[in-house]
């Protein structure tokens, strides 16, 4: 007698897949750039790793801390303010050394013009709040 084939059955794949979800990353790039202009002297890659986790902790420990002014202060939303306070923390920003003297040391003109009002001609005041 002949017997019936039974279909084999296949276990199905999961479409997930079977990588951690990693939290985003600075880029390279940037953090290399940023190294350099204020080494301005060669660094060696094993040198590079070592100042990348420091980055990646650094601004980890930073949007942490300003998480939770935030959230102190009942709000959802991280304010400038909460930024000066947490550089003022950090000895950063100081009554000798304000907020504004850092921008125009550190920041490129165009960037400059977003953060600090100046008032121009016609009473206007840019950036406007």
């Amino acid at each position: 007698p002949l017997q019936l084939l039974q279909p084999k059955t296949v276990p199905k794949r999961s479409r997930t897949s079977q990588r951690q979800p990693r939290e985003p990353q600075m880029p390279r790039s940037l953090i290399k750039g940023i190294f350099r202009h204020f080494v301005k002297m060669p660094v060696t890659r094993d040198a590079f790793k070592i100042v990348e986790k420091c980055t990646e902790r650094y601004f980890k420990q930073v949007s942490d801390d300003l998480e939770a002014y935030a959230h102190h202060a009942g709000r959802k939303t991280v304010e400038a303010a909460d930024l000066e306070v947490l550089m003022r923390r950090q000895g950063l920003v100081t009554d000798k050394m304000p907020l504004n003297v850092l921008i125009e040391n550190y920041f490129p003109l165009e960037y400059r013009k977003l953060l600090i009002p100046v008032a121009v001609s016609g009473n206007k005041v840019i950036p406007s709040k």
